[in-house]
């Protein structure tokens, strides 16, 4: 019976903290947001003044201009709503193993066999087997060990197109791309948003995912197989709602 009611206790604990975990059934993890945090604040606020230099304007006789619909002329995406390519190439790879080991001994002893007679004296008021010659013996040891490892790789190669939807105060884009493939019945999403400086875009009219700030990318899909591979609802709930 005191099993039971300590079953019914802990469940009764759990219930609580599984709940705040029911509204994430079926829904893929959240991303965190950008617009909150200081690196945001730093791009949207004012630059500091800087001195410019101002050229005279080209010739109005010469064969080459500046324009971006000239044969040289610079076409990469500086303006809203101009699109660039965003090249994805993660290749990530982590290792990491520790072992720790820690060992400690201690001893200390006091003993009085003799000091002006008291110990004596004391002894016959203590209880058989009892001496004042050993007063007091301390041993203590512990020891400790543990081992750890982890080991990720991961491999990714995309490329998609973004549009710059806004420019912030200091001159960083903000871009926003995605991308849908349907076969068949299965839907597949490329999402990726961030902050890009102008000056990293290459000739090419491209840019690296890792020089886009606050980069968030998803790759993901759903239809048919996806559902599939998903637990139903009942064993997601079961799997959040049980303590054991």
């Amino acid at each position: 019976m005191n099993s039971a009611k300590l079953m019914c206790f802990l469940a009764l604990l759990a219930i609580p903290a599984g709940c705040g975990r029911v509204a994430n059934l079926g829904q893929a993890p959240g991303f965190s947001p950008t617009e909150d945090g200081n690196a945001f604040f730093a791009m949207s606020s004012a630059p500091f003044p800087t001195t410019t230099r101002t050229h005279p304007p080209a010739g109005q006789a010469s064969l080459w201009s500046g324009g971006r619909a000239s044969l040289l002329g610079d076409r990469r995406a500086e303006r809203r709503g101009d699109i660039l390519t965003v090249v994805i190439e993660i290749d990530d790879k982590a290792e990491i193993s520790n072992s720790t080991g820690r060992s400690r001994s201690g001893s200390e002893s006091l003993s009085l066999p003799s000091f002006f007679g008291i110990p004596q004296r004391i002894d016959r008021k203590l209880p058989d087997g009892a001496s004042m010659a050993e007063a007091v013996s301390t041993t203590s040891s512990s020891a400790s060990s543990g081992d750890g490892s982890v080991r990720r790789n991961e491999k990714l190669t995309l490329r998609v197109a973004a549009t710059i939807t806004d420019l912030l105060a200091n001159g960083v884009a903000r871009i926003e791309g995605s991308q849908e493939v349907r076969v068949n019945f299965e839907m597949r999403e490329l999402l990726v948003t961030g902050y890009v400086r102008p000056e990293d875009i290459s000739r090419q009219n491209e840019i690296t995912y890792d020089k886009i700030a606050s980069a968030r990318i998803s790759y993901g899909g759903r239809g048919q197989i996806t559902d599939v591979q998903q637990p139903r609802y009942g064993q997601q709930i079961a799997d959040i709602v049980l303590p054991f």
